[in-house]
């Protein structure tokens, strides 16, 4: 895109005549300035987006998609401060410069400079816009505050993309995704009602929950608009979301200091840098962007393993009470069903942080998880081991030997994974690193385990560390323990596949760099199960992603919605033993269910649609009806529809032109007829799920 270069301020004497010129260099360039009340003005337009800056620094932005109608009424206070308890939200316009970025990220960026100055406070804001090449339909926006004073003063918060969004009279009014986490495990994305709030902190919101991923999209059908933080690194902001009577919706992104913060004279304080991006549909354009802005901003994303693609079976049917017999008789079972891993969970352990076989039910010590995974192989499969890192039990011999480890609060008391009745261990301090890679080598090295199952919601984010010198030290170094984990996995094993399952949260971005194999995590429906996945394919579009257990979906049973959605299979199925197990009742492989399991693990081996190109922005998940997903295997587009019941028509999108499908509902092995681009829809009647293949048409 080729940018202005210079900008001309224009006062009344001169505004007539300089006319034809400013509005060719609209149309030649799409970055203006222009006069407003003999103050000067920006407007900047990157792609879609068209973002404007008025004489007070206040913004507005607005879209010249097609479809899209008015987002935001007029001009408003979209980065304001707030200072000695009042809200300082206008600056009188001084000065705009304009210049080149140059680098990997290239493009253009806007430095505003503007002054508030009322009873003896004098506050400076420069506000610094950036619009990359790369990324079209995506404003950046950072703010330095200075306090020009001769006297301190006290700031409480600042706030950046502040906006009330318009409703447009849609039912529901809009769909949001939200990315913090707690101990509610709520849906990501769900439909706003007037009277909805969302705080959306990023740190702890609970005990054991917290992170997630920085950002917040609403959207109406016309139109999707996000905002977020570019920071590569975890940090303690707000994302708050609210819905008010008229049906608008607020957004922004929130900084809150402790208590009264002192700005001193003279000093400066900036915010992160920040981000407006609009799309079409629903989030998944808008996140798929953040994510790539963030690589090329340094984040680095590990690459996928072949073998985090393979169907698993997991012991926890069992329960922690198993016995190492009731493992192993499930293995034929497993071999048969064509699942390739086998599990090992919680269970097995002295206790959390003593990762050795608790003695009085496994006698044989190492031994016998050594013959376990040594049986596993044999029978041609691979053994993943379960583990809870950053937990260490008040009682464990890790904590007696390195009581340092553990994480302090500002009050001087350990921090509590309450789920685990023990102790957060501090990521960064180097005890806990060395007792880390202790325990990776004891499963990987020692006992020979193909991959590590890291499990628990405290491993999403760690609250401040406060026996350390800085104690957000432990906040933003948590990532750099994953790595570390991942790398000395890799190192011993260099296929060992590294799954992350945050149980119930919205998992922390910056741990997805460090795992081959993300997780739905505990779903609470088959929903989430489908949500999460599009999130995660988003974010990470190579990812393997397990939709965990099957019976944890709706029924016990649906494979369907992990299937459709690109997901990998799993199970936790029992098989009858001697032992009286009730948790292990609940889960038998039954002749019936037996069928259903070999028909689904049979179909995705043969398809492994998990491996391919998932097509997030073809449906919007929450207006279009019925829900769709879309994956692109080759030449051929595999369908998966989703309703509690459905007649009617469906419409085939992403179908390429000139070009003549069979539509097969590969599932029940039924054709259905043919489509093409022009005429793409077909009648179908099914009930919680239909699985459809469009297949071109060999000439």
């Amino acid at each position: 895109m080729k940018m202005l270069s210079k900008f001309k301020y224009l006062n009344r004497k001169n505004v007539l005549y300089v006319a034809l010129i400013l509005l060719a260099i609209v149309s030649a360039t799409g970055f203006t300035n222009r006069n407003k009340t003999e103050s000067p003005s920006l407007k900047i337009t990157h792609g879609n987006l068209v973002f404007e800056v008025d004489s007070d620094l206040r913004t507005r932005f607005s879209s010249i998609l097609i479809s899209s109608k008015p987002a935001v009424e007029d001009f408003q206070a979209s980065e304001n401060v707030t200072i000695n308890k009042k809200e300082i939200s206008k600056f009188e316009l001084k000065n705009v410069s304009e210049s080149a970025l140059s680098g990997e990220l290239s493009g253009r960026k806007w430095i505003i400079k503007g002054v508030y100055e009322e009873d003896g406070l004098r506050l400076l804001k420069k506000l610094k816009l950036t619009a990359y090449d790369d990324f079209p339909d995506l404003i950046s926006v950072a703010v330095e505050y200075i306090n020009a004073s001769n006297e301190d003063i006290f700031i409480e918060r600042w706030i950046n993309g502040n906006y009330s969004i318009l409703s447009q009279g849609n039912e529901p009014p809009f769909w949001a995704f939200q990315g913090s986490s707690s101990s509610r495990r709520s849906d990501w994305i769900k439909p706003l009602e007037p009277g909805y709030y969302h705080k959306n902190y990023m740190g702890m919101n609970d005990s054991d929950y917290g992170g997630g991923i920085p950002v917040t999209s609403v959207w109406r059908p016309d139109i999707n608009i996000a905002v977020g933080h570019l920071s590569l690194e975890p940090e303690l902001v707000n994302l708050p979301t609210e819905m008010f009577k008229n049906s608008n919706v607020s957004i922004g992104v929130s900084k809150h200091f402790d208590e009264r913060t002192l700005f001193k004279a003279k000093d400066t304080i900036s915010t992160l840098e920040t981000f407006l991006s609009i799309s079409e549909g629903d989030y998944f354009k808008n996140l798929s962007r953040y994510s790539e802005l963030m690589q090329a901003k340094g984040i680095e994303m590990v690459e996928p393993e072949e073998a985090a693609f393979e169907p698993i079976w997991c012991a926890w049917g069992y329960g922690r009470e198993f016995t190492m017999e009731e493992v192993v008789n499930s293995l034929p079972k497993v071999k048969e069903l064509g699942i390739a891993w086998a599990v090992l969970d919680d269970g097995f352990q002295v206790a959390e942080g003593d990762w050795r076989p608790a003695k009085n039910r496994f006698p044989e010590g190492d031994n016998a998880i050594k013959n376990l995974v040594k049986t596993i192989h044999d029978y041609g499969l691979k053994a993943k081991i379960w583990w809870t890192p950053l937990a260490a039990d008040p009682h464990s011999k890790a904590l007696k030997e390195n009581p340092g480890m553990t994480i302090i609060m500002d009050n001087g008391a350990p921090q509590y994974i309450t789920w685990w009745n023990a102790h957060y261990l501090s990521p960064t301090k180097e005890q806990t690193i060395e007792h880390t890679k202790e325990v990776v080598d004891l499963f990987l090295d020692e006992w020979d385990f193909d991959g590590l199952k890291m499990d628990g919601q405290h491993m999403n984010a760690v609250a401040p560390d406060h026996s350390l010198k800085e104690p957000e030290e432990s906040v933003k170094g948590l990532p750099d323990f994953f790595h570390m984990i991942y790398e000395k996995a890799r190192e011993i094993k260099p296929n060992a596949v590294v799954e992350n399952c945050p149980c119930g949260t919205v998992m922390s971005y910056f741990n997805m760099a460090s795992t081959n194999q993300t997780v739905s995590s505990d779903p609470m429906s088959s929903w989430q199960i489908r949500h999460k996945g599009k999130t995660y394919k988003a974010l990470v579009p190579k990812t393997a992603y397990y939709g965990d257990h099957v019976e944890l979906s709706d029924n016990g049973n649906d494979f369907a919605s992990s299937f459709g959605i690109g997901a990998v299979l799993g199970t936790k199925f029992t098989v009858p033993s001697s032992s009286e197990n009730e948790e292990a009742a609940k889960f038998i492989l039954t002749n019936e269910k037996e069928k259903i399991w070999k028909k689904w693990f049979s179909l995705y081996n043969e398809k492994m649609l998990s491996k391919e190109e998932y097509l997030g922005n073809l449906y919007d998940i929450g207006y279009d009806k019925p829900e769709a997903h879309v994956i692109n295997k080759g030449d051929t587009l595999y369908y998966a529809f989703y309703a509690n019941a459905w007649n009617g028509e469906i419409e085939l999108r992403g179908l390429k032109d000139n070009v003549k499908y069979d539509v097969v509902n590969y599932f029940d092995d039924v054709n259905i007829g043919e489509v093409q681009m022009a005429s793409p829809k077909v009648d179908v009647s099914f009930k919680d799920f239909i699985l459809i293949a469009a297949i071109p048409v060999v000439k």
